[in-house]
């Protein structure tokens, strides 16, 4: 492979250097690489996506190129993707992989000009039917949707008009009885078991970004990556206060447990015993691990049975409750989680699927940004803007006090989310501002005050927090998850 990249680097390389015009010796490189990738000579399924997804004008050939190997005249869009993904392993970053998913939007509208309207309406729905995807065969997703929701969820979005309804009916079903996948590498089958539970199989050498999770759509899986930088450890108590999508956690699940943190990377690893970096991790870590992509770490002003409480908010809406040794303690995790979200939280997945009608939360990838930290900063700082109108234009239009009650409710949750984005994006945008960079740079000798109380964990250390452990039976008998219908404002 090494002599593809470097031929490759020759053709884009040069300065001023203008491939869109598609000179015989660009294309017949790009040919001949599409070719390889294809028939899979000498690059693994893993490896057509790295270099389909790319951001440059050969790549873009290579693409075109590659496509063209396949034939969708006559079919479905959705036989099409599964014939698609039969080829190769849609891996990547977020970006790559919507670029993968454009080419392919490209050749079926070039085979079938007349089954949809638009390469913009193809794409449209090749995006819905991946999100349909995870909403119905991801795990813990809550509610799955309705055949009349994701009609309901496509008006007016093929350019100003509605996708046959037809045609939605039949691409929700297909998904609904046979969920979509993609091909792995043999190696990495033999690995799923224990793909991130036994790194020894990895021994020294540099392991790629593997995924926690079996999720059905792979922007949502939580990368973990044993090479990540670690920012912050220590004993940490935790309570779960409620699951995905905000909903109430029961009851025998949400007693206060404590365990030893390690906030490596985008990931907050919670474990039994002190963290080792050269200890692999076992399934039950692996199992209470936390993504704080897009995550928000606030004080928990409303929770007042135990001192020195943070509360999380995830980018699916979980919210877990973590008792730390002191207030400064606390205050650090707070920084050091909102830090390393708004350093490294990708942007948004576009809304594929969505309209005016009925509200609906984007997709928050929780692969890493590929953008500047500058570049990171202006990102946050239009998604703020943006949601800042939203908000205002929201609360312009109350809805009807005759209204039914679901019409309400969705409208609170929508006023809910648009608040607890604004809030969380101002945060991210403040600290970028501070200069986050020299603060996570700083690993855990950033505060020099807080090195003792977490970098040497002892039976001292710990005992606040095991101490309160067994008083909190009571507890559960008034603290419930915060719903829009409860509770509003999120702080």
């Amino acid at each position: 492979m090494g002599s593809n990249e470097l031929q490759e680097k020759d053709v884009t390389g040069a300065p001023g250097h203008d491939l869109s015009n598609g000179s015989s010796s660009n294309l017949e490189a790009a040919r001949r690489l599409a070719k390889r990738l294809y028939h899979l000579d000498r690059f693994k399924r893993s490896d057509v996506a790295k270099h389909l997804g790319k951001n440059n004008e050969f790549s873009k050939l290579v693409a075109e190129e590659y496509l063209k190997f396949f034939d969708f005249t006559g079919m479905t869009l959705d036989c099409s993707l599964r014939s698609f993904f039969k080829a190769f392993s849609l891996i990547g970053e977020t970006q790559e992989r919507e670029r993968v998913l454009i080419h392919f939007s490209s050749r079926y509208y070039q085979c079938n000009p007349n089954a949809i309207s638009s390469q913009d309406g193809v794409h449209c729905l090749t995006c819905a039917m991946m999100l349909l995807n995870t909403d119905l065969h991801g795990h813990n997703i809550g509610k799955k949707m309705t055949c009349q929701e994701f009609v309901a969820n496509l008006q007016g979005m093929n350019d100003g008009k509605d996708f046959p309804r037809g045609l939605l009916k039949a691409l929700y079903n297909s998904i609904k009885n046979e969920k979509l996948e993609w091909a792995v590498d043999e190696e990495e089958k033999k690995k799923s078991h224990s793909d991130g539970t036994d790194e020894k199989d990895n021994g020294n050498q540099t392991k790629a970004v593997s995924r926690i999770g079996n999720s059905n759509n792979p922007f949502l899986d939580i990368p973990h990556d044993p090479n990540a930088s670690v920012y912050k450890t220590g004993f940490l108590a935790r309570k779960i206060h409620a699951d995905t999508d905000g909903k109430k956690t029961p009851r025998g699940k949400r007693g206060w447990k404590t365990f030893y943190a390690v906030l490596k990377g985008t990931v907050l690893y919670l474990q039994k015993d002190e963290y080792k970096p050269e200890k692999a991790l076992s399934e039950e870590d692996l199992k209470n691990a936390v993504s704080v992509h897009h995550a928000l770490a606030s004080k928990a002003t409303d929770y007042e049975k135990k001192p020195n409480v943070l509360k999380l908010k995830t980018a699916d809406w979980r919210v877990l409750l973590f008792q730390a040794q002191s207030q400064e303690e606390m205050q650090t995790w707070i920084n050091k989680i909102n830090c390393v979200a708004a350093v490294f939280s990708a942007p948004p997945f576009p809304a594929a699927i969505g309209s005016q009608k009925k509200f609906s939360r984007p997709l928050l990838p929780a692969t890493t940004t590929k953008l500047s930290q500058d570049e990171q900063l202006k990102s946050h700082e239009a998604k703020l803007k943006q949601i800042s109108t939203e908000l205002a234009e929201h609360r312009s239009y109350p809805p009807d006090k005759k209204l039914k009650g679901k019409e309400v409710d969705d409208y609170k949750l929508k006023d809910h989310y648009l608040e607890f984005e604004k809030n969380r994006y101002e945060i991210y945008v403040g600290l970028l501002k501070e200069g986050v960079k020299e603060l996570l740079s700083g690993g855990e000798n950033d505060a020099p005050g807080l090195k003792k109380s977490h970098s040497s964990p002892s039976l001292n250390q710990e005992s606040p927090v095991s101490a309160k452990v067994k008083r909190n039976v009571s507890e559960r008998k008034d603290y419930r998850p915060e719903t829009p219908s409860i509770k509003q404002k999120v702080t």
